[in-house]
């Protein structure tokens, strides 16, 4: 297996954006990319905008969530770059983020969710694998989490 891209030999895993949800998820994406050893990491954390209805969450609770997501990261990644975006959705926050922090590859875990979930949601990782402008690396599940 190789890292690099053969269409224009970039480095795959040169600067990997890494979507967080929240501490926990943070912590556990951060153990699963960590054995590919990528050269740098930034965390994004996207702030759910409501899209002309009430947000989710208040901003000042989604921006400590955010922080505490960053610094489990910074766990595993003590140089991880962190960005945040405020969006209504999730996908295209991701895709203009690695464009904004000139990402070489986005890599996720998947959530899970039942399929009625999934389909409620829109599913975002078919989303992220179906409209990418980028490399997009899913990272594996440990047995025993989700």
């Amino acid at each position: 297996m190789t890292d690099t891209d053969d269409t224009d030999g970039q480095d795959l895993l040169g600067h990997v954006l890494l979507p967080v949800a929240h501490e926990e998820d943070a912590l556990a994406t951060a153990r699963a990319l960590e054995p590919y050893a990528p050269r740098r990491v930034t965390a994004l954390h996207v702030v759910e905008k409501g899209g002309g209805v009430p947000d989710k969450t208040p901003v000042e609770q989604s921006e400590e969530l955010a922080a505490e997501s960053y610094a489990a990261v910074r766990r595993v990644f003590p140089a991880a770059d962190e960005h945040t975006a405020y969006d209504h959705d999730v996908v295209d926050a991701i895709f203009d983020a690695a464009e904004a922090v000139d990402a070489s590859a986005v890599a996720y875990r998947s959530r899970g969710g039942n399929r009625l979930m999934q389909f409620l949601s829109g599913d975002v990782s078919l989303k992220l694998v179906t409209n990418a402008p980028l490399p997009v690396v899913a990272l594996p599940v440990v047995d025993g989490e989700d």
